[in-house]
């Protein structure tokens, strides 16, 4: 492999683990959030052991989180310097609101809400949770309104004279319509992770019923979890049919690949859930479809057509050539098919599992109900794994169906990696880096399920700021 392909690899490998952990912090951070207001409101004791809990567990997150992202932003310099250079007076901006207004509030107020208890009045150290919720937030959406220029570019203008593209309008970057349709499908799929992490965990130390009297607490935790993760994944749904209109209008090659739909449908285009091909991918040999349900999802009505894969590549051949410009070097237009087929019903697939799993949770803890039987344990392990590997499947849909474009429609991603860097150098530190995010991988699972097997601390009573002195140390959440 070459420079390119190994740089192609490098980033999606680091991009992905990194989301990986992005939806379960800005989940479960709302969660924690609504624990700890709910202590503050009610002070029963149940609520105060659940925030510490799920605390612990967040912040173990947040932590491998900040470490994996900072990676992101090295390797723009890195292996993408011609792709930095050429869009980087637009992407820069939101990154720069990331990291000097979003990650700033998130780690300030998670330092304050750590360190906090006993402290500061319990309404105000409440309050720190969620505002390191609303800086997860404010963090997506900035990052998102980036990502959405590489979709749909806005706000800019080319300079000939410098061969860049420089922003002339950040509102209509914030407020591209990518982004806005893009934004709040992020968000929920991010509350149904959080909502079934908690689901999961909770239904495993359900399972264990160790200690007895502490069924009931998480019974109570269950149920908060599937009803987030399902209400969530019904937001998921509305966003996402908005969101497949908007990408059949600025990207319908995406669409097109989406379904591996190569000639223009009739009306009344279908969906096909399972299909078998040639292995050139060019012919289909068996399909299981569902009617309509395509031109549905694409265009909002059961009769508009959908254009085919080769008819909006001879578009793009017209529009953009085959290599008339430094910036347009692939002349296919076409992502790799396979790839983008399969991960959008992966996600699907897995979402609506979440879904199930939220629903059988709900029955069977309905009543004081408590699941005892040994296949829940899957469902445990299943329910926070299958929303997260939704969500890591819709972003490769995502980022794939874009391809060849790293700008959709001004660069070709062959066109943007880093004309200095070679396949080596590009080798070494990919081996690095993904030895060193399994090194991290290790510790955080090892993490995470050795604070889950401890369950929720006994409730103490919380100290009061004024029972405090100067000499009193700083109470660490753990």
């Amino acid at each position: 492999m070459d420079a390119l392909d190994l740089a192609r690899w490098q980033f999606a490998i680091t991009t992905v683990y990194h989301f990986l952990i992005v939806p379960i912090t800005i989940g479960m951070s709302a969660i924690v959030a609504y624990f700890h207001i709910q202590w503050v409101r009610t002070h029963n004791p149940d609520y105060l052991r659940l925030t510490k809990f799920f605390g612990k567990l967040f912040t173990i997150n947040f932590a491998l989180g900040l470490v994996t992202g900072i990676v992101q932003e090295f390797q723009f310099g890195m292996n993408w310097s011609d792709y930095s250079r050429f869009v980087g007076d637009i992407f820069g901006a939101p990154l720069a609101f990331e990291a000097l207004l979003a990650f700033f509030l998130e780690s300030t107020f998670l330092g304050l809400w750590i360190f906090g208890w006993g402290k500061i009045p319990e309404k105000l150290h409440a309050l720190t949770m969620l505002l390191v919720h609303i800086g997860t937030v404010f963090s997506a959406y900035f990052i998102l309104a980036a990502n959405s220029f590489m979709q749909n570019p806005v706000g800019y203008t080319f300079n000939p004279e410098t061969g860049r593209a420089e922003m002339t309008d950040f509102l209509a970057v914030l407020t591209n319509k990518v982004q806005l349709v893009t934004f709040p499908h992020v968000i929920t799929s991010a509350y149904m992770v959080g909502g079934a992490v908690v689901m999961g965990v909770s239904v495993w130390l359900m399972r264990r019923n160790r200690p007895a009297e502490d069924t009931p607490l998480y019974r109570r935790s269950a149920r908060l979890g599937a009803i987030v993760a399902l209400v969530a994944s019904l937001g998921v749904i509305v966003s996402g049919d908005a969101q497949g209109k908007i990408m059949t209008e600025v990207q319908p090659m995406k669409m097109a690949a989406a379904e591996a739909l190569y000639q223009n449908s009739d009306s009344c285009a279908p969906f096909s859930i399972f299909t078998v091909g040639t292995p050139d991918g060019l012919n289909e040999k068996f399909a299981v479809k569902v009617p309509c349900v395509l031109g549905f999802m694409a265009t909002g009505s059961l009769d508009k057509p959908v254009e085919g894969i080769n008819d909006v590549r001879e578009q793009l051949i017209a529009k953009y050539g085959t290599s008339s410009s430094s910036l347009v070097q692939d002349s296919t237009y076409t992502p790799f098919i396979p790839l983008t087929y399969w991960s959008f019903r992966w996600m699907m697939g897995f979402g609506f599992l979440t879904m199930a799993m939220a629903i059988a949770v709900l029955w069977s803890t309905h009543k004081g109900g408590v699941p005892r039987s040994p296949w829940w344990t899957f469902v445990a392990i299943g329910a926070p794994l299958a929303p997260v590997l939704a969500n890591s499947f819709g972003w490769v849909f995502t980022e794939v169906g874009r391809q060849p474009w790293i700008v959709n429609g001004l660069m070709t991603t062959s066109t943007g990696v880093s004309p200095s860097v070679s396949a080596a150098e590009v080798l070494i530190s990919m081996i690095v880096y993904t030895l060193l995010y399994a090194a991290l991988a290790v510790v955080e699972v090892k993490l995470f399920t050795d604070y889950v097997k401890k369950g929720a601390e006994p409730f103490e009573p919380p100290t009061a700021p004024g029972d405090l002195t100067e000499d009193s140390p700083l109470q660490f959440a753990y």
